[in-house]
C-alpha cells in the first residue's frame, strides 16, 4: 500500500509523502495552520446566526465612539469668547457689570459736536454719573491730556515737557485737590503762579478775602462750603487737553481747557434724594517765560487769560464759593442761558467780566 492516498482515490509516492511531513514540522510559509479551539467555536456560533456573513477571528473592529457635536460648538463658542474678552476687554466687562457703553478716547483737538444725549436718569449715591455723559469720561487727571513735547521758543523738549507736566499739576491742585474742594486756600496751586506778577497776586489776595465782582476765587479755582455742599463719591470726572505755541518774547504759551463734572448733594443729607452735578469748564492761558527777558521765578509761570462757564454752581453775587442750588435755590439756577456743560466743541463763554449771569444746564 502507498504512504498516502489523495481524495479521487490515486496514491502518493513516498518521495511526496515525505517531503509533505517534513514541510509541515519545518513550518513552511504556505503549510496550512489550524485553527484554535476558540476561533472554530466562534465560527459555528456566527453561522448559526441567519442573515449574518460572519467575521474572521482576528478581524474584530471596535465601535466608533459617537461623535459629541454639542460639546465640540460649546468648546468653540467659549473659545471664540476668550478671544474676544482678551482683545477687548473693557466693553465686555462693562457689558457684564450692567453699562451698555465704553470709555470714551481721550480728547486731543477740540470736538465738532456735543456728546450724544443719555437716558434721563437721576444721579444715585453709588452711581452719581448715571444718566451723564461724564459716566465715560475718565477721573481725576487722566481726563487731562497732554500734548507730546517738542523744543518751542527758549526751551528744549525737556524743559516743555516739564512745563506741561507743571501746568497739569496746577489744574489738579486748583480743580481736583479735596483740601480745595472742601473750601481751603489752594496754596500749592498758588506756588506755581508767578510772585512777581502783581495784578494777578493782587486779585488773589482780595479774593479769598472779600470775594466780588472780578475778583472771585472761581476764576482760577474750585471751591464748595462744607455747611453747604459735600462731594458724593470718591471720582471728579474730567474731560479737557493742553496745548501749546511760542508767545510772547519766545515764552512757552499753554492754554488748557478743561471740564471738571462735580457730583453733590446738601452737607447734612445722606440719600439720593437732592444728588446734583455741578459742571465747571475752565480756560486758562499760561505764559512760562524765559527769565531772561522777564522777570519770574524757576518753575512758575504767568497766567494770561482765563474764562468759565458753570451750571448748577450758584447765581448772583460771588462769594467764593461754588453754591448748587438745592432745594428753594433751584429755581434761581432755571433763570440763566441756557448752556450744554457737555459741549466741548464751543469757546468757553464767560470771563472776569460776565456779572452775575450764569448757565442754566440743557442737562446735568
Amino acid at each position: 500500500m502507498g504512504a498516502g492516498t489523495e481524495p479521487d482515490g490515486s496514491s502518493r509516492s513516498d518521495e511526496e509523502w515525505e517531503r509533505f511531513l517534513s514541510e509541515s514540522v519545518a513550518g513552511a510559509g504556505d503549510a496550512p495552520k489550524e485553527p484554535s479551539a476558540r476561533a472554530r467555536d466562534v465560527a459555528k456560533r456566527l453561522r448559526a446566526e441567519p442573515g449574518r456573513e460572519p467575521e474572521g477571528w482576528r478581524t474584530y473592529t471596535p465601535a466608533r465612539p459617537k461623535r459629541r457635536k454639542g460639546w465640540y460648538i460649546a468648546g468653540f463658542i467659549a473659545s471664540l469668547v476668550l478671544l474676544v474678552v482678551a482683545l477687548a476687554p473693557g466693553p465686555i466687562v462693562g457689558l457684564f457689570a450692567g453699562t451698555d457703553s465704553s470709555p470714551v478716547e481721550a480728547e486731543t483737538s477740540r470736538p465738532t459736536e456735543a456728546p450724544p444725549a443719555e437716558a434721563a436718569l437721576r444721579p444715585t449715591a453709588d452711581e452719581p454719573f448715571r444718566g451723564s455723559p461724564a459716566a465715560d469720561w475718565a477721573s481725576e487727571a487722566a481726563g487731562i491730556t497732554v500734548p507730546e513735547a517738542a523744543a518751542v521758543g527758549w526751551m528744549s523738549a525737556a524743559e516743555v515737557e516739564q512745563a506741561l507736566s507743571r501746568s497739569r499739576n496746577f489744574l489738579v491742585a486748583s480743580g481736583l485737590d479735596r483740601k480745595v474742594l472742601r473750601g481751603e486756600r489752594p496754596e500749592t496751586a498758588i506756588a506755581l503762579i508767578n510772585p512777581h506778577q502783581k495784578d494777578v497776586q493782587d486779585l488773589l489776595d482780595t479774593a479769598f478775602r472779600t470775594p466780588g465782582e472780578g475778583s472771585d476765587p472761581l476764576l482760577l479755582f474750585s471751591r464748595f462750603q462744607p455747611s453747604q455742599a459735600r462731594l458724593v463719591g470718591d471720582v471728579v470726572k474730567t474731560r479737557g487737553r493742553l496745548s501749546y505755541r511760542e508767545g510772547k518774547r519766545g515764552a512757552l504759551q499753554v492754554t488748557a481747557d478743561v471740564t471738571y463734572v462735580y457730583p453733590v448733594a446738601p452737607a447734612d443729607s445722606g440719600g439720593d434724594d437732592e444728588i446734583m452735578r455741578t459742571i465747571v469748564r475752565r480756560e486758562l492761558v499760561l505764559s512760562w517765560d524765559d527769565p531772561d527777558k522777564v522777570i519770574t521765578e524757576p518753575g512758575t509761570f504767568s497766567v494770561v487769560s482765563y474764562k468759565y462757564d458753570m451750571t448748577k454752581g450758584g447765581c448772583g453775587a460771588p462769594t467764593g464759593y461754588l453754591t448748587p442750588p438745592f432745594g428753594s435755590g433751584h429755581r434761581a439756577d432755571l433763570a440763566g442761558t441756557e448752556l450744554d456743560p457737555y459741549d466741548r466743541s464751543t469757546p468757553v463763554g464767560r470771563d472776569e467780566s460776565a456779572g452775575d449771569e450764569c448757565g442754566r444746564a440743557t442737562r446735568s
